[in-house]
């Protein structure tokens, strides 16, 4: 037995050294950055570079984009997906083209989508050929405000397959009896939904939705190909700010502006799994 178990962590040995590599040390090799000074004396400054970089005004207006687009897409792509998985369900063996054709955005490469998204919503592209037909006036969709629904859409087409397949698989565990005797009591669809399905499915719900907002902090390459390293204020995300500041080798700012992003993220995600944890006990 112990000679197996050597033979694990041995195998397992390139993926550790990968993650310490590559994760671990830059981690605190990052901490160890934002608290010093970035001269060539490298003196420690303690707390300095976190309040001057949060009192910075990029800093700010990224922190509120990349929080607003956040609220925007998660809790849509949440629900979109609990509602095509309860959908699909009742079509049974007919939904495997339908479950194939919106887990397909997930896989095509973003360089892709993104000519796709370019070709739609330019000036003279689909969309906007579509409200000249239906008698509405052109809209540049690629520039300032009106670029948040073009990126909204673009996450949601992308990842709304995925995460309807994890819904898809939990909902396959909810035993029929249950739609049975609701249908004979009189509930209708959408209560069998929110009152049957996703009480049965809550813990897979929650990790779709963590994930949901895990990959919207991600939505910052589609903006950058867009938009550039300076889009419109209104989709100036707070990846826009690092990304500028490292091309600047202003890692100081950079580290800061990353561990204080962090620790809002860790806060939102504790308090996400202390109400799961407080809302599955009263629910046994």
């Amino acid at each position: 037995m112990f000679r197996k178990k050597k033979i694990v962590f041995l195998l397992l040995l390139p993926g550790l050294l990968g993650l310490l590599a590559f994760y671990v040390v830059p981690f605190f090799g990052g901490i160890y950055f934002s608290v010093m000074d970035g001269t060539f004396e490298n003196q420690f400054v303690g707390i300095d570079n976190y309040v001057r970089v949060f009192q910075n005004r990029m800093f700010q207006l990224g922190l509120k984009n990349t929080w607003t687009l956040s609220l925007m897409c998660a809790p849509t792509i949440w629900l979109l997906s609990f509602l095509l998985a309860a959908m699909l369900k009742t079509l049974k063996e007919r939904s495997t083209t339908f479950r194939n054709l919106l887990l397909l955005p997930y896989l095509m490469p973003s360089s892709a989508m993104l000519l796709i998204w370019l070709i739609m919503f330019d000036y003279g592209g689909v969309w906007n050929r579509l409200a000249v037909a239906l008698g509405y006036e052109r809209v540049l969709w690629l520039e300032g405000s009106a670029l948040r629904f073009p990126i909204v859409l673009l996450y949601v087409w992308k990842n709304l397959g995925f995460s309807m397949v994890l819904f898809s698989s939990a909902l396959s565990a909810v035993h029929p009896s249950l739609y049975e005797y609701a249908s004979l009591e009189g509930a209708g669809w959408w209560t069998q939904a929110f009152r049957i399905t996703l009480p049965q499915v809550w813990p897979t719900a929650f990790l779709v939705f963590v994930l949901a907002w895990v990959n919207a902090f991600k939505i910052f390459k589609e903006v950058y190909f867009i938009g550039g390293s300076y889009p419109a204020e209104e989709i100036y995300t707070l990846q826009h700010y690092m990304n500028n500041k490292f091309s600047r080798l202003e890692y100081q700012d950079v580290t800061s502006a990353a561990y204080m992003f962090e620790l809002g993220v860790m806060v939102l995600f504790a308090m996400m799994y202390l109400s799961k944890a407080v809302r599955s006990p009263s629910e046994s």
